[in-house]
């Protein structure tokens, strides 16, 4: 069994490459570097379509993923390889069974704000309020991918060894032996990269339970944290003490508007101040069973 990964550099691409050529399929990286195992088969998500050829299963994995304040020039470049790149692997994947790795940023924050149930299901808007360009451009990325027939995944902040954006931000913000955090603690799904590296080789039907059928599926752990504790465990993790302090929510909002404080933008402020829990029902409903917990995260 050939299975092709787009984006098998980055973070989650890297795992799941790693993941799948462990058990025993034949892997193929396409970007523009080598992946860590497998073929490379050079690809430029801006400018041309993937070679597929001889894979039987898509894994997209390959997005643009930086917060970028408004107007930013490279918003351009975030749309040229989250949605047109997204084109260029539906085109080529031409039928074969695809993956398509979404994002949970997708959901409008403005309705979450207002839900009365529980948890955030895969029914909830999509389509307006998203507080970056990353999470507009992945929110139309995914609809061409649904209306093509793939399955799509939506993860919660992703955390694991080697995360290059969650754990490095925060790592940079816990200075003096304080860590400022806007907001009161709050109930929050957060997703281990191996939950999702197994969430997409499920999905293809290769952990013995069938391929799951087209459509959207949150992907988390299994329980949400609370977020004061998700922090300190990582913080532990890394061996640097820091008291967290709670700022209030409105005043980091207002700076996330009006300054340019590094790492301080509108996005960041609303990912540590809204209570989002992802409903796992869909994907548990398909055999997926969530075992990875922050426990065993380490650096």
């Amino acid at each position: 069994m050939h299975l092709a990964i787009t984006g098998a550099t980055g973070f989650c691409g890297a795992h799941l490459a790693r993941t799948a050529a462990a058990l025993g399929l034949e892997v193929s990286c396409h970007g523009r570097r080598p992946g860590p195992v497998g073929h490379h088969r050079p690809w430029d998500a801006t400018e041309g379509a993937p070679d597929f050829t001889g894979a039987d299963l898509v894994v997209h994995c390959a997005a643009a993923v930086a917060d970028l304040p408004p107007g930013d020039p490279a918003e351009a470049h975030q749309h040229a390889v989250n949605v047109t790149g997204t084109e260029r692997v539906l085109r080529a994947a031409a039928g074969r069974p695809l993956v398509h790795v979404s994002s949970a940023s997708v959901y409008d924050p403005r309705a979450a704000a207002t839900l009365a149930a529980p948890a955030v299901t895969e029914d909830h808007p999509t389509a307006a309020g998203h507080l970056n360009a990353y999470g507009r451009t992945k929110a139309a990325a995914e609809r061409l991918a649904l209306t093509a027939g793939a399955v799509v995944l939506r993860p919660r902040a992703v955390y694991g060894p080697g995360d290059p954006h969650l754990v490095p931000q925060l790592l940079a913000r816990a200075r003096y032996g304080l860590l400022p955090l806007p907001g009161r603690d709050i109930p929050l799904s957060l997703t281990a990269v191996a939950n999702l590296t197994d969430a997409c080789l499920s999905a293809l039907g290769l952990t013995g339970t069938p391929p799951w059928p087209p459509g959207a599926y949150n992907i988390a752990d299994a329980t949400p944290y609370r977020r004061d504790d998700a922090l300190r465990h990582v913080l532990t993790a890394h061996r640097l003490p820091a008291r967290i302090a709670h700022l209030p929510a409105p005043l980091a909002r207002l700076a996330a508007r009006t300054t340019r404080i590094p790492g301080l933008t509108p996005y960041t402020v609303d990912l540590l101040t809204r209570s989002i829990v992802l409903d796992l029902t869909r994907a548990r409903t398909q055999g997926w069973t969530p075992t990875h917990t922050l426990t065993d995260y380490h650096p």
